[in-house]
């Protein structure tokens, strides 16, 4: 059975954005993807989208989405991206989220937003690894 992933920020725009695009690029037809967030603006962060460029992945056309409950119902793993701190927080509505407290890259260096993109890579990786391992695939 293919696990569905849902990634969860406050705005949906860099951390969560990144998250589902490198999950739908290493696990195709292994798990689903997909991200959203409480107060999503009207565009992905353009330094976000020039970050995953560069990793050859094009997130330009994507647009952040509003969390909903039939979302994080649909889910089986829900991540959140380090929001503790902030003001709102998603990880309140949502039951066995794991956090992954990253950095947000909002309003960062692109060479802060790649050190960023780099962990997210590496964290979905293990994750994919871990679903896929468990499932016996």
């Amino acid at each position: 059975m293919t696990k569905k992933i849902l990634f969860v920020c406050v705005e949906n725009a860099g951390r969560s954005q990144m998250a589902e695009a490198f999950a739908k690029h290493y696990g195709e037809g292994k798990i689903l993807a997909s991200s959203a967030g409480l107060k999503p603006p009207d565009k992905v962060s353009p330094v976000v989208v020039e970050a995953m460029r560069e990793k050859g992945i094009d997130i330009s056309m994507n647009r952040p989405k509003l969390l909903t409950m039939q979302m994080i119902e649909d889910a089986d793993v829900a991540i959140t991206m380090g929001c503790g701190v902030e003001e709102v927080c998603p990880a309140v509505l949502i039951e066995n989220v794991v956090d992954w407290e990253l950095n947000d890259p909002k309003g960062q260096p692109i060479e802060k937003v790649r050190e960023i993109r780099d962990e997210v890579e590496r964290r979905v990786k293990a994750l994919i690894h871990e679903l896929t391992t468990k499932a016996g695939s």
